[in-house]
Protein backbone atom coordinates (compact mmCIF):
# COMPACT_ATOMS: atom_id res chain seq x y z
CA UNK A 1 0.00 0.00 0.00
CA UNK A 2 1.54 3.20 -1.16
CA UNK A 3 0.86 6.28 1.25
CA UNK A 4 1.25 9.98 -0.73
CA UNK A 5 1.71 12.83 0.91
CA UNK A 6 0.49 16.62 -0.32
CA UNK A 7 1.23 19.86 1.11
CA UNK A 8 -0.33 23.06 0.95
CA UNK A 9 -1.77 26.16 2.32
CA UNK A 10 -5.37 25.11 1.33
CA UNK A 11 -6.89 28.66 2.19
CA UNK A 12 -10.12 29.47 0.09
CA UNK A 13 -10.59 26.04 -1.12
CA UNK A 14 -11.06 26.33 -4.85
CA UNK A 15 -10.61 23.82 -8.03
CA UNK A 16 -7.50 24.27 -8.50
CA UNK A 17 -6.53 22.44 -4.63
CA UNK A 18 -9.30 19.83 -5.88
CA UNK A 19 -7.04 18.91 -8.98
CA UNK A 20 -4.28 18.51 -6.63
CA UNK A 21 -5.59 16.30 -4.26
CA UNK A 22 -6.96 13.95 -6.86
CA UNK A 23 -3.75 13.93 -8.89
CA UNK A 24 -1.80 13.05 -5.53
CA UNK A 25 -4.49 10.43 -5.17
CA UNK A 26 -3.56 8.32 -8.73
CA UNK A 27 -0.70 8.21 -7.04
CA UNK A 28 -1.15 5.87 -4.03
CA UNK A 29 -3.41 4.17 -2.15
CA UNK A 30 -3.92 6.71 0.71
CA UNK A 31 -3.51 10.24 0.97
CA UNK A 32 -2.24 11.75 3.47
CA UNK A 33 -2.66 15.66 3.37
CA UNK A 34 -0.65 18.15 5.72
CA UNK A 35 -1.95 21.51 5.89
CA UNK A 36 0.46 24.74 6.86
CA UNK A 37 0.35 26.40 9.87
CA UNK A 38 -0.78 30.14 9.52
CA UNK A 39 2.95 31.46 9.90
CA UNK A 40 4.15 29.00 7.08
CA UNK A 41 1.67 30.61 4.97
CA UNK A 42 2.41 34.41 5.81
CA UNK A 43 5.56 33.61 5.57
CA UNK A 44 5.39 31.92 1.74
CA UNK A 45 2.28 33.17 0.53
CA UNK A 46 0.06 35.59 2.01
CA UNK A 47 -2.19 36.59 5.32
CA UNK A 48 -4.77 33.55 5.35
CA UNK A 49 -7.99 34.64 5.10
CA UNK A 50 -9.03 31.28 7.06
CA UNK A 51 -6.88 30.15 10.55
CA UNK A 52 -4.88 26.62 10.09
CA UNK A 53 -7.50 25.10 12.28
CA UNK A 54 -10.53 25.41 10.08
CA UNK A 55 -8.46 24.88 7.05
CA UNK A 56 -7.42 21.49 8.24
CA UNK A 57 -11.09 20.19 9.27
CA UNK A 58 -12.01 21.38 5.91
CA UNK A 59 -9.37 18.81 4.40
CA UNK A 60 -10.36 16.16 6.33
CA UNK A 61 -14.36 16.49 5.02
CA UNK A 62 -12.70 15.76 1.33
CA UNK A 63 -13.35 12.43 0.49
CA UNK A 64 -10.60 11.53 -1.38
CA UNK A 65 -8.61 12.77 1.65
CA UNK A 66 -7.57 9.90 3.92
CA UNK A 67 -5.85 11.64 7.07
CA UNK A 68 -5.25 15.46 7.21
CA UNK A 69 -2.64 16.88 9.31
CA UNK A 70 -1.21 20.25 10.55
CA UNK A 71 2.28 20.69 9.43
CA UNK A 72 5.26 21.05 11.93
CA UNK A 73 5.80 25.16 13.04
CA UNK A 74 9.46 24.91 12.17
CA UNK A 75 10.92 21.86 10.55
CA UNK A 76 8.49 20.30 7.32
CA UNK A 77 10.99 17.23 7.33
CA UNK A 78 9.04 16.02 11.10
CA UNK A 79 6.09 15.64 9.39
CA UNK A 80 7.45 13.54 6.52
CA UNK A 81 9.52 11.84 9.50
CA UNK A 82 5.98 11.13 11.36
CA UNK A 83 4.04 9.75 8.23
CA UNK A 84 6.65 8.09 6.41
CA UNK A 85 5.07 8.73 2.97
CA UNK A 86 6.13 7.19 -0.01
CA UNK A 87 5.52 9.45 -2.49
CA UNK A 88 5.28 13.00 -1.85
CA UNK A 89 3.32 15.03 -4.34
CA UNK A 90 4.19 18.94 -4.82
CA UNK A 91 1.53 21.06 -6.93
CA UNK A 92 3.02 22.70 -10.28
CA UNK A 93 3.93 26.63 -8.43
CA UNK A 94 4.89 25.13 -5.20
CA UNK A 95 7.86 26.80 -4.35
CA UNK A 96 9.41 23.69 -2.63
CA UNK A 97 12.71 22.60 -4.91
CA UNK A 98 13.16 19.13 -5.64
CA UNK A 99 16.87 18.78 -5.60
CA UNK A 100 17.00 20.67 -2.09
CA UNK A 101 14.04 18.15 -0.75
CA UNK A 102 15.58 15.05 -1.99
CA UNK A 103 18.94 15.97 -0.17
CA UNK A 104 17.26 16.48 2.85
CA UNK A 105 15.17 13.35 2.59
CA UNK A 106 18.49 11.28 1.54
CA UNK A 107 20.02 12.35 4.78
CA UNK A 108 17.18 12.32 7.02
CA UNK A 109 17.14 8.52 5.53
CA UNK A 110 13.91 8.63 4.28
CA UNK A 111 13.02 7.00 1.09
CA UNK A 112 9.90 9.04 -0.14
CA UNK A 113 10.02 9.32 -3.77
CA UNK A 114 9.19 13.15 -5.15
CA UNK A 115 6.20 13.90 -8.13
CA UNK A 116 5.80 17.01 -9.37
CA UNK A 117 2.08 17.20 -10.39
CA UNK A 118 1.13 19.08 -13.55
CA UNK A 119 -1.12 22.14 -13.77
CA UNK A 120 -4.49 22.21 -13.99
CA UNK A 121 -6.38 23.86 -17.03
CA UNK A 122 -9.53 25.12 -16.41
CA UNK A 123 -11.26 27.74 -14.71
CA UNK A 124 -8.00 29.88 -14.92
CA UNK A 125 -9.95 32.85 -12.99
CA UNK A 126 -10.72 30.78 -10.44
CA UNK A 127 -7.88 27.98 -9.98
CA UNK A 128 -5.47 30.06 -7.19
CA UNK A 129 -6.33 31.98 -3.82
CA UNK A 130 -4.57 35.15 -5.16
CA UNK A 131 -6.46 35.31 -8.31
CA UNK A 132 -10.26 34.60 -6.11
CA UNK A 133 -9.24 37.21 -3.85
CA UNK A 134 -8.43 39.52 -6.69
CA UNK A 135 -11.73 38.66 -8.42
CA UNK A 136 -13.45 39.86 -4.83
CA UNK A 137 -11.53 42.67 -4.68
CA UNK A 138 -12.33 43.95 -8.34
CA UNK A 139 -15.95 43.19 -7.89
CA UNK A 140 -16.22 44.77 -4.45
CA UNK A 141 -14.06 48.45 -6.08
CA UNK A 142 -16.97 47.84 -9.11
CA UNK A 143 -19.47 47.83 -6.42
CA UNK A 144 -17.98 50.73 -4.94
CA UNK A 145 -18.12 52.85 -8.27
CA UNK A 146 -21.74 51.86 -9.19
CA UNK A 147 -22.95 53.16 -5.76
CA UNK A 148 -21.54 56.67 -6.11
CA UNK A 149 -22.70 56.96 -9.65
CA UNK A 150 -26.17 56.26 -8.31
CA UNK A 151 -25.68 58.90 -5.26
CA UNK A 152 -24.83 61.42 -7.79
Amino acid sequence: MARVMATGAFDLLHIGHIYFLKEAKKLGDELVVVVARDNTVRKLKHEPVTPEKMRVELIKELKIVDKAVLGHEKDMYVVVEELQPDIIALGYDQIHDEKKINEELKKRKLNSKVVRLPEYTGMEDLNGTRKIIGKIIAAYEFQKVMEKIEEE
